[in-house]
């Protein structure tokens, strides 16, 4: 038998090997692909802005631009986005186009329209994901019970309270269940928006989108490169740290209770209420940072 024969079979396992994790993780496009933008009142710009521009810059080597991008919300009267943006939402809830991607940003509390809407949505939708506190609402529909999840660091502490049936996982730049996908803070719905066009145009595709857009972050390529957000800092008399948010407190101006002893400090009153509900389960949170 001739080495020719012997390396054969290894070259064609090696061609037909992976070459990147979206090869297992691919989604099928059927361009125009919808992708409903969910927002309400105080809407966070970076958390829909961010993703939007992603996919709005998305070119595929024929030129054609696959993603097709809405609003949606209560209603189609002007909202008022955070930093006093005025956005006039496209659709409402009872006549939005089905989406085959949906974006949920942080943003005021949900009404029940909005999360029926995202329940039944993402049925049929390839991506569901929330960036930032929008993994609240997502949380809310129910369709993270079970999973792992992760939001905004600052929101680790009251999340894990609230939501003791989702698995939040902190340290991730995103995460993904399936159809259902949950990012960071702030910047990172635009890694995983990035990650979204990986799964289904590829990774040369993504590349090309955050070169055209002049980003220059890799954590799209690496769920885990959240790690700096992993651990709680550590709060001290001197450098208390709210364990709601875990934000910097202010020792001199800040709110206080007391629990088993221990004094602690929060950035806002309603931290503090948040914590006064049950702080033994706060704590109980904290500690598994």
């Amino acid at each position: 038998m001739t080495l020719l024969a012997l390396l054969l079979p290894v070259a064609i396992f090696i061609a037909a090997a992976p070459t990147n994790s979206s090869d297992t993780n691919s989604l099928n496009p059927s361009p125009p692909i919808p992708v409903a933008f969910v927002i309400s009142e105080g809407a966070v710009v970076i958390d829909f802005c961010g993703p939007w521009e992603v996919f709005r810059d998305v070119m595929l080597p024929s030129g054609d631009h696959p993603f097709r991008l809405y609003t949606v919300s209560d209603k189609t009267s002007p909202i008022t986005a955070g930093g006093g943006m005025k956005i006039v939402p496209d659709y409402t809830f009872t006549n939005a186009p089905a989406p085959k991607v949906i974006v949920i940003p942080a943003q005021s509390e949900p009404s029940k329209a909005m999360l029926d809407w995202i329940r039944q949505s993402t049925n049929n939708s390839d991506v569901t994901m929330s960036v930032c506190t929008g993994a609240f609402v997502l949380a809310k529909t129910g369709l993270l019970d079970g999973k792992n999840a992760t939001t905004f660091h600052g929101a680790f502490g009251s999340f894990a309270m609230r939501f003791p049936k989702i698995e939040l996982k902190r340290g991730a730049r995103f995460v993904e269940n399936g159809n259902l996908a949950t990012a960071g803070g702030l910047s990172s719905g635009i890694d995983l928006a990035l990650r979204v066009v990986e799964r289904y145009y590829g990774r040369d595709v993504a590349e090309k989108t955050a070169y055209n857009m002049e980003y220059q972050g890799k954590g799209w390529m690496n769920a885990e490169s959240n790690q700096i957000y992993a651990t709680m800092p550590v709060s001290t008399a001197e450098h208390p740290v709210c364990p709601v948010c875990g934000m910097d407190a202010d020792p001199k101006k800040s709110p206080t209770s007391v629990y088993k002893g221990t004094t602690y400090y929060f950035c806002s009153d309603d931290d503090k209420k948040t914590f006064d509900t049950d702080p033994g389960k706060f704590v109980t949170a904290d500690k598994k940072s």
